[in-house]
């Protein structure tokens, strides 16, 4: 009978390896998950094979340690950042095979062979070879921060630790798929708005530039003053073709600033405090930030992650440095032996009824449901804010672009109407 090699984790986080006799190495895979052992390879020993590399031979004197073909390939340590659509396929797949019982590395192997994208798939072949070498999973991912974010590593490393890892995989595909719909509900909020802001602001322009020029000798030659709103339009008109390199230039200047303003730490503060208080979008920028909160901070508490250091991931990845304070001040708060709900309700992000599940679900230990109800709740109630600002957005954008189109074919037409006046008076 032959013998085979296996690498596996045991429910304690701790590696085991050792060799034993079977029929078949699909004997050894169901007999490891039988005695609840995470499998990381199984080869037949002394055969290699896809599953476990031989060794590298150590190197000799005057020679270089022979070098992965991967990692000689590179051209840098880390990949470019992956897409979410691409890491949700690749985590479901990932999850899928754990499941069926193929070890980490082969599953790695298989998801590096079929990567469509060239950086992601060095990215997963550097991953291979420090899993081949004894690193854990969650460590070769740490080192591709790009590509995995904190709260998918730390979930990595609560399912090693836990023995669970296909479960946790499962739970975190269900996390990716559901934060990239929110994504694409957002960016479906957006897109009306952005693309007639655009044609509004093109069309504002081509009339300041090409059409209001030729009434000037016009209204030149009327003699007198003319009225206000047209010698606004005059000057905005000049301003576009007389000094615009000196308008790009301060346009420039002033989003220099603002992003610069926007990267310190009271000026990020200052503009997401803004973006919570905008009337049309404020409140759609709060109840994703809710929804995020509750989403990831249940995900992670549900996989193992410790609470402190769920919280901890949890602001970092809030996206708004309001909800950041608030989280922070929340994990200082039980670092000290208090409860979650006190903080949060000091702050002005978190409603009522959020504060009240989660102190109700503090005293009866179901946290982790009364979060992912959270998230449910303000998951439709941003699909439903979507829908409403997407027929409410269209009026009004309209409205925008008959104020201003209609309000510069006024301040052209006010001089000729009052020098008809005139001349009726004559």
């Amino acid at each position: 009978m032959p013998k085979f090699k296996y690498v596996a984790r045991d429910p304690a986080g701790k590696r085991v390896t050792q060799s034993v006799e079977a029929a078949s190495r699909d004997e050894v895979v169901n007999t490891l998950k039988k005695d609840n052992l995470t499998v990381l390879s199984v080869a037949e020993d002394g055969a290699g094979g896809p599953a476990a590399a031989p060794a590298a031979r150590p190197a000799g004197p005057g020679q270089e340690a022979p070098k992965s073909v991967w990692s000689m390939s590179l051209g840098g340590p880390a990949a470019p950042k992956v897409s979410g659509e691409m890491l949700v396929i690749f985590t479901r797949q990932f999850a899928t095979m754990i499941s069926a019982g193929i070890p980490v590395l082969e599953c790695l192997n298989i998801l590096q062979e079929q990567a469509e994208d060239p950086g992601f798939g060095r990215a997963l072949a550097q991953i291979v070879d420090d899993v081949r070498g004894g690193s854990d999973l969650s460590q070769g991912l740490a080192k591709h921060p790009k590509c995995f974010e904190r709260i998918y590593i730390n979930m990595i490393k609560a399912g090693e630790a836990s023995g669970q890892l296909d479960t946790i995989l499962a739970r975190l595909a269900d996390y990716l798929e559901s934060s990239e719909k929110l994504k694409r509900e957002i960016k479906g909020a957006m897109t009306y708005p952005v693309v007639s802001l655009v044609m509004i602001l093109g069309i504002t322009i081509f009339l300041l530039v090409f059409i209001i020029p030729k009434f000037q000798d016009m209204f030149k030659s009327l003699g007198g003053e003319l009225p206000l709103p047209t010698r606004f339009v005059l000057g905005l008109s000049k301003v576009m073709t007389v000094y615009w390199a000196q308008s790009l230039l301060i346009m420039a200047g002033a989003f220099v600033v603002i992003k610069w303003w926007k990267s310190t730490d009271s000026g990020g503060y200052q503009w997401d405090r803004l973006m919570l208080r905008l009337p049309v979008f404020g409140q759609l920028i709060q109840k994703v930030a809710l929804s995020r909160f509750a989403k990831t901070f249940a995900t992670l508490l549900r996989s193992g992650v410790p609470i402190l250091g769920a919280l901890e991931i949890v602001a970092s990845t809030a996206g708004n440095r309001v909800v950041e304070e608030a989280v922070n001040n929340a994990r200082e708060s039980i670092r000290q032996g208090e409860n979650l709900a006190k903080p949060l309700s000091e702050s002005s992000v978190f409603p009522p009824m959020v504060v009240r599940m989660i102190a109700i679900g503090e005293k009866s230990g179901a946290l982790e449901q009364l979060l992912e109800k959270i998230s449910e709740f303000y998951d439709q109630q941003v699909e439903a804010t979507v829908e409403s600002l997407t027929s409410l957005i269209e009026p009004i954008m309209i409205g925008v672009m008959g104020v201003i189109v209609g309000g510069i074919v006024m301040a052209v037409f006010l001089p000729i109407l009052k020098m008809q006046e005139m001349m009726r008076k004559k």
